[in-house]
């Protein structure tokens, strides 16, 4: 067992030029455009080439719900895709890219662990290739157009107390929750109240995330909804001729990134909305190159399966026709522990019954992946404190629920500790039993998707909204909105809105305190409960220990 950090391992990567690793999936160096010696983006040109190619086995990893515990739901994605080529398969991994505000803030990186990780592991949670950067850049434009077009007369006839469209910055920054701006006179435009999200909220993120390619980005970027005129009519970015300059902006952003795990096997990453409060999944244009390349292709949904799992079946899958042949829902026994209600600092003793009892959760989520027609496997992600009576607690009750779970040590070991689930997933893949469906039809009406969603995977009673909130969806669905998916924003940490709320929970009301129409992204935000689009800092952020020693390198990031 290493005691070595993750950036110490990632430091010391034995890592292959980009082009070598493109070569195993037959990218030819000429189609990558290098961002130094170990990354490059794949060209737009050499995508298009790939359309008529089959398509390979699509396999899911997703999780419990989050705990402080940690469950390394990123971390098994590498070492499942390690795993796979170890066993001779062909195998690509596609994760999202790293956000700096939870960087700084208090969720760390998204490159993996131990000896599971994606590299260059630095580049990769700070600028990467700069798309967050452009996605920050075309949003911000399209705020700057909004406030310009009103101060030169306002020709569109912009309410200005009912504009949609906020600002946005990749940092988690609470004091620009609610701002007002164009204070100081008439040269500076009209006073209006307005706000900050996080890049990964971002409506622009979600569009890229979505688009297959850049005609698709353009047109859903015209479709974005700036806001409404006084008769309650909507504005569109298209109306506001910002589309094409937004889409200049994310020219090279729209082309997934290349870049390689510790072993050396190929990883794209690519996209990054969150998956509390969007849609949390990586590009569909990375998701698709993937499958044309490789014979498997691992992917992730951002925090537990009723968030992540579902918006990836239920959007990204819904949207670009795709059809997952496997879901991987990963564990810890200290997650369990701590599900059945044993504190962090307790976790370490053996604690058989508190496992037994946490594994609610666990199986509530096996349940709910079912639903979609995806065969599930169970990866527990081992840790040294872990014994074999708490792994057996887990196993048993994964096999009472039907199906099977896997001891991983990828974190100590890469793909070594991964075989024997590389191995199980193949086996359910070539089985072929999965028979894939949405949750909801397209047909169903927005707050009718909202309560299967609330009542099918989160087990409350039932959805609640004001008056205005039922009447503003069915104004949306009146002007043809209302076969859009559904993409819920409420709290990781609990199937129902109270954070605190662990385990698997029956019966609690779900309250709907906002929704918020993503016209270009094609899904309406259903927030819920106490949710926020722009985080703050801990009271102990992590930029508080990251920093760089005496040889120029960084420290502390993760």
């Amino acid at each position: 067992m290493s005691a070595k950090s993750d950036i110490e391992i990632a430091r010391e990567a034995n890592k292959k030029p980009i082009q070598e690793v493109g070569a195993r999936l037959g990218i030819p160096a000429g189609d990558l455009i290098p961002y130094g010696h170990d990354k490059a983006k794949v060209s737009a040109a050499f995508i298009r080439s790939l359309r008529e190619r089959p398509n390979g086995h699509l396999i899911l990893v997703t999780a419990i719900n989050p705990t402080p515990a940690g469950e390394g739901k990123t971390t098994t994605t590498v070492g499942l895709g390690d795993g796979l080529n170890r066993i001779g398969k062909k195998a690509a991994i596609c994760i999202r890219e790293a956000s700096l505000g939870p960087c700084f803030g208090v969720k760390g990186g998204a490159a993996g662990g131990g000896y599971a990780q994606v590299v260059p592991m630095e580049d990769m949670n700070l600028h990467f290739t700069g798309d967050f950067h452009a996605i920050t850049a075309a949003h911000n434009l399209l705020a700057a157009m909004i406030d310009n077009h009103i101060h030169w007369g306002n020709a569109l006839g912009i309410d200005v107390r009912r504009i949609a469209w906020r600002r946005v910055m990749d940092m988690n920054d609470r004091a620009l929750r609610e701002i007002v701006c164009a204070l100081g006179g008439p040269g500076n435009g009209f006073p209006r109240e307005s706000g900050f999200d996080i890049t990964v909220a971002s409506e622009v993120m979600a569009i890229l995330c979505l688009a297959t390619d850049l005609a698709d980005l353009e047109k859903r970027l015209g479709d974005i909804i700036i806001g409404y005129r006084r008769d309650r009519s909507p504005v569109y970015c298209r109306d506001l001729k910002a589309d094409g300059a937004m889409a200049v902006l994310l020219k090279d952003a729209m082309q997934p990134n290349l870049v390689q795990t510790l072993e050396n096997n190929p990883a794209f990453v690519h996209g990054g909305p969150f998956a509390n409060i969007a849609h949390g999944c990586n590009s569909v244009v990375a998701t698709t190159t993937a499958l044309k390349l490789a014979d498997y292709v691992v992917t992730e949904a951002g925090f537990g399966a009723d968030l992540g799992a579902e918006k990836f079946f239920d959007i990204k899958c819904r949207k670009a026709g795709l059809k997952p042949d496997a879901a991987v829902i990963v564990a810890t026994v200290r997650a369990m522990k701590m599900n059945g209600g044993v504190k962090k600092e307790d976790l370490d003793p053996e604690n058989v019954e508190a496992v037994r009892k946490g594994c609610a959760n666990l199986g509530r989520h096996v349940e709910n992946v079912k639903q979609f027609g995806v065969p599930v496997l169970v990866a527990i992600n081992h840790f040294v404190t872990d014994t074999e009576a708490e792994v057996q607690a887990i196993r048993d009750y994964v096999a009472a629920q039907g199906a099977e779970a896997v001891l991983c040590q990828h974190w100590a070991k890469g793909s070594e500790g991964t075989e024997e689930l590389a191995r199980r997933v193949v086996a359910v893949v070539e089985k072929g039993s999965a028979q894939f469906a949405p949750l909801y039809a397209d047909e169903l009406p927005l707050f009718e998707k909202i309560n299967t969603i609330v009542k099918r995977i989160y087990r409350g009673s039932e959805a609640i909204a004001d008056r205005k909130i039922r009447e503003q969806l069915r104004q949306w669905e009146e002007q043809g909105y209302g076969h859009l998916p559904v993409c819920m924003a409420k709290t990781q940490y609990s199937f129902s809105t109270d954070p605190s709320l662990r385990g698997a929970p029956v019966d609690h009301v779900v309250p709907v305190r906002e929704v918020r129409l993503s016209a270009g992204a094609g899904f309406v935000v259903a927030i819920c409960g106490e949710i926020m689009t722009m985080p703050g800092l801990p009271a102990s952020p992590a930029s508080e220990r990251i920093h760089l020693n005496a040889q120029g390198q960084i420290e502390g990031l993760f």
